[in-house]
C-alpha cells in the first residue's frame, strides 16, 4: 500500500496555541469577572483570551516563521481548556464565536498558514444536551446508549450523578489508590463511564450509530468551514474502526487535511495510511531534550505518564540520542516520517525550559535539532520568548502582553533555525545520515540533491573537535551563520572527504557542503 500524506505539512512549522492564554483582543465582551491576566493561572481559571486575539498575532509569527497553527479545543465548554465539549457546532462564546474563527481561518490562510483544530470525539462534557437529556430522564431517555451507564441505571434502580458527592469523589479517589485502573470505577460509582474517572468527562459510546454518525458529520463540518485538519485527542482510548470511518469521510471532504493523534508511544500500525497521518511525536521529545539538557534536566518535575517508567527521560550520548533517532525512522513509512508533529513541549508537560532547569543553551540545542530532523516542528506558545512552568497549571501561563517582558534571547535564535528549516528541502524531505559520534556529541547530514548541510551538536560542556568522513565529494564547507560567538570559537577544515568540527560546550552549528 503506497502511503499519502498531505505535502504542506513537509513544509510546515506549526505553532501551538492555548486559546485562553495567548491574547484578549478588547472585541470580546466578558459576562463577568476574568482571572487576572498576569498572575500564575488556575486550574478552573478563565483569563479571557480569544481568536481575535490569535489574530493579532499572526503577522509576529509570520516573521517568526511560522506557517501552520495548532489550536487547543475552542468550543463551547465549561473548561478554559475546552476538553469538556459542551457544543460542537459552536465555538465558545468566550473566544469570540464562530464568527472569530472565520476570521482567523480567514486571516492565516491569506498569510500562507493552514489552521488545525483539537478534536475530542472520545468524551464530552456534562454540558452536552444528549447527556443533560440522559441526566434528566435515566432509562427513559432515548440517548441513553450515547453513554456506557451502568446496569442500575440501565434497569431504572438508579439515576447518574454527574456532580458526585465527596463521598463519592473519595471512593474513586481510595480505589485509584489501592491500585484499580482509570476508567473502571466511575461507571458504578457515577452510573456513567467517565474518561479516566473524571464526572464531568462521560465517554462517548461510538459504537452506537447515532452518535457516531453526528461526531462524524461534526468533523466533515468544520473542515468544509475551512479548517486544514484535526488533532485527534486521547486517540488510542477510541476504537480503530472509528478512526478508519473518520479518516475516510474527512478526505472526503479535503484530500490535503492533516489527522494527527495524540498518541505517546510507538504504534506504527496505526500509521499505515488508513487512520492517521502522524502522531504527537512525545518519542522524538524525550530523546532530544534528554540528549539536550544532560545534567541540566530537571528531576524534581513532575511529568506525564508519557515521561516515566520506561519512558522517562534520561541523559543520552550522541550515540545513544542516534540509536533513538534510528529506531524512530524506520518505525513508519517515510511519508509519515516526513509529517510527524515534531514538539519539545505541550499543554500536557512542563514547559522545555524548565524541564531543562532554565538553561537556554539546552533550548538552543534542542530547537536546532527540531528544525533540522524530518518531521514538521510545532512551537508551544511562549516557547520563542522564554517562558517557563511546570505541569498544568503552570505550563499554561498567559503570554505576556508587554513585549518589554519577554525574553529576547530564545527569539533570535529560533527564527535563525526556522529560517534554515525554509531555506532548504535538504532539512525537509530528504535524506538523513549519520557522520558520527563522540561523548555528548552528533553529527549528521541532511541532503537534497545538490544541497547537503551537515548538523553538529555538542551536549557536552566542553569544547569538542569532532573529525568525520563524508559520503560525498565536496569542494568546500562554510558554517552557516546562526548565532554569534567569538572568533575561533568555531572553526571548520576540509581535506577531501574529512569535515573536521571544532566547537564550543554546549553549542550547535550548521555547516553548508558545497559540491
Amino acid at each position: 500500500m503506497i502511503i499519502e500524506t498531505p505535502a504542506w505539512v513537509r513544509d510546515a512549522v506549526f505553532y501551538q496555541v492555548f486559546p485562553d492564554r495567548l491574547a484578549r483582543s478588547g472585541r470580546v465582551e466578558a459576562p463577568g469577572p476574568l482571572e487576572s491576566w498576569d498572575v500564575e493561572p488556575t486550574t478552573e481559571g478563565f483569563k479571557g483570551g480569544d481568536l481575535y486575539g490569535v489574530v493579532a498575532h499572526l503577522d509576529r509569527l509570520k516573521r517568526l516563521g511560522i506557517n501552520a497553527l495548532y489550536l487547543n479545543p475552542i468550543f463551547a465548554s465549561a473548561s478554559n481548556h475546552r476538553y469538556h465539549t459542551d457544543d460542537y457546532y459552536h465555538v465558545d462564546p468566550l473566544l469570540g464565536g464562530n464568527d472569530a474563527l472565520r476570521k482567523l481561518l480567514d486571516g492565516a490562510h491569506a498569510r500562507g498558514m493552514r489552521v488545525v483544530l483539537d478534536g475530542v470525539f472520545n468524551h464530552c462534557g456534562r454540558g452536552w444536551w444528549p447527556f443533560h437529556h440522559v441526566a434528566e430522564n435515566g432509562v427513559h431517555s432515548p440517548y441513553r446508549d450515547w453513554f456506557n451507564l451502568s446496569d442500575g441505571v440501565h434497569a431504572g434502580t438508579e439515576e447518574l450523578s454527574p456532580f458526585p458527592s465527596a463521598e463519592q469523589l473519595a471512593e474513586i479517589d481510595a480505589r485509584r489508590a489501592a491500585g484499580a485502573p482509570m476508567g473502571s470505577m466511575s461507571r458504578e460509582i457515577l452510573g456513567y463511564e467517565a474518561w479516566w474517572d473524571l464526572p464531568a468527562l462521560p465517554k462517548l459510546n461510538l459504537d452506537e450509530p447515532h452518535v457516531r454518525e453526528l461526531i462524524l458529520e461534526v468533523s466533515e463540518f468544520w473542515v468544509r468551514f475551512g479548517i486544514d485538519g484535526w488533532r485527534l485527542d486521547v486517540a488510542e482510548e477510541v476504537k480503530a474502526d472509528f478512526w478508519r470511518e473518520f479518516h475516510t469521510r474527512v478526505r472526503a471532504a479535503n484530500p490535503e487535511a492533516y489527522l494527527v493523534a495524540e498518541v505517546w508511544i510507538h504504534k506504527p500500525d496505526w500509521l499505515g495510511g488508513d487512520m492517521f497521518d502522524a502522531f504527537m511525536n512525545y518519542p522524538l521529545t524525550r530523546a532530544i531534550l534528554g540528549f539536550s539538557a544532560q545534567e541540566h534536566w530537571d528531576t524534581s518535575q513532575r511529568v506525564p505518564i508519557g515521561y516515566q517508567g520506561e519512558h522517562a527521560v534520561a541523559p543520552l550520548s550522541g550515540a545513544g540520542f542516534w540509536e533513538r533517532i534510528e529506531e524512530l525512522q524506520t518505525l513508519n513509512d517515510p511519508a509519515v516520517t516526513a509529517v510527524q508533529l515534531n514538539l519539545l513541549g505541550s499543554h500536557d508537560t512542563p514547559r522545555a525550559r524548565t524541564l531543562c532547569g532554565g538553561d537556554l543553551d539546552s533550548m538552543r540545542i534542542a530547537s536546532l535539532l527540531q528544525m533540522t530532523l524530518p518531521g514538521a516542528p510545532c512551537i508551544y506558545y511562549g516557547d520563542e520568548i522564554g517562558m517557563q512552568g511546570s505541569m498544568d497549571p503552570l505550563c499554561r501561563r498567559a503570554f505576556p502582553s508587554d513585549p518589554g517582558e519577554w525574553e529576547r534571547e530564545p527569539y533570535p535564535w529560533m527564527a535563525k533555525v526556522i529560517a534554515l528549516r525554509h531555506s532548504s528541502r535538504a532539512f525537509r524531505d530528504a535524506e538523513l545520515t549519520l557522520l558520527g559520534t563522540s561523548g555528548a556529541a552528533v553529527a549528521f547530514l541532511r541532503r537534497d540533491g545538490d544541497e547537503a548541510f551537515a548538523v553538529v551538536a555538542n551536549a557536552a560542556a566542553e569544547a569538542l573537535t569532532l573529525d568525520v568522513e563524508l559520503p560525498l565529494d565536496v569542494v568546500g564547507a562554510e558554517l552557516v551563520p546562526l548565532r554569534g560567538c567569538p572568533d575561533g570559537e568555531r572553526v571548520v577544515t576540509l581535506e577531501g572527504r574529512s569535515l573536521r568540527v571544532s566547537l564550543p560546550g554546549r553549542d550547535g552549528v550548521v555547516v553548508q557542503l558545497s559540491a
